[in-house]
């Protein structure tokens, strides 16, 4: 049998077609699909031009389940959208609407229990206890909550400028420095006409990486640890409610999965001797969520 992921998280689209292994036979990848930022029409094309991609670089053969984790279209609230963007191009296929969450979470456990931690632009963890329980915290969005994601470090990052250019703060003068090279700003004063006016969430989350690169800074140090323990709340909340230790917590999201500063105060923070080892990406964690619900069946 063959088995199809699709992961529509972050800022691309993932398509892979893996036989019974889970050993890929073909990967396909394009731009974002989030619905809510480029429009349901958009998204539609977009998925199903990958499909289609992906079956002809397949060959022959059906695939017999496709699982679905689309950012901004979970199976909550648009799992009639994703099965008519599908069936078109997946006539016959059995369907695992799920979230970019779950997929994760399957991805990195290797089976649908446990908790997942994902900090990426945003924040959230998510869980399925062993007897199915599913709860999640976090994941309210920039303007609401995200707590320790990219965009939250990049905007701790920009209100250490403006509290150093007011002298109330006196330890933050290499990170402003280095943000306003960043941003090519010659004043501070010009950072309101940068955050009101021209910056995309993405931009600002993307100031982590100036964060990240100063772990020795007493303000950068200091955003970074705040940043591990939001994020460690959450996952523990998480396990807490769903009867998991702390064993059960994988990551997901660049700013997790690979080894920086801040994965590592994550990992101190949550007491773990070792980062978690992540089993498959998320796109894989689809195919084997969508094998996993047609074997239950």
């Amino acid at each position: 049998m063959r088995w199809m992921g699709i992961d529509g998280g972050g800022s691309h689209l993932r398509v892979v077609i893996v036989d019974d292994n889970l050993r890929v036979l073909t990967e396909q990848s394009g731009e974002s699909a989030n619905p809510n930022s480029i429009g349901q029409q958009v998204a539609a094309e977009r998925i199903r031009n990958a499909v289609s991609a992906a079956l002809a670089a397949a060959g022959r053969g059906t695939v017999t389940g496709v699982g679905v984790g689309i950012a901004g279209a979970s199976a909550r609230h648009a799992a009639d959208w994703l099965e008519s963007v599908l069936r078109p191009v997946l006539p016959r296929a059995q369907y695992a609407l799920s979230s970019d969450e779950e997929i994760a979470l399957v991805g990195g456990r290797g089976r649908r229990d446990g908790v997942v931690l994902l900090a990426g632009t945003g924040s959230t963890a998510y869980g399925v206890a062993q007897d199915g329980r599913v709860f999640r915290s976090g994941g309210w969005g920039y303007l609401l909550g995200d707590e320790g994601s990219g965009y939250w470090i990049g905007l701790q990052a920009l209100r250490a400028v403006t509290r150093y250019a007011d002298g109330r703060l006196d330890t933050a003068g290499d990170l402003a420095a280095t943000i306003m090279k960043r941003l090519a700003l010659s004043t501070p004063d010009e950072l309101i006409a940068y955050v009101y006016r021209e910056a995309r969430p993405t931009d600002i989350a993307a100031l982590t990486r100036d964060v990240l690169a100063l772990p020795d800074d007493p303000r950068a140090r200091a955003i970074i640890d705040h940043a591990a323990h939001h994020l460690a709340e959450l996952a523990v909340h998480v396990a807490e409610k769903l009867d998991f230790t702390t064993e059960a917590i994988t990551f997901a999201g660049t700013l997790l999965t690979t080894n920086n500063p801040l994965s590592e105060a994550v990992v101190n923070a949550l007491g773990l001797p070792l980062p978690p080892t992540i089993r498959y990406p998320p796109v894989i964690g689809a195919a084997l969520l969508a094998k996993l619900k047609s074997h239950a069946n």
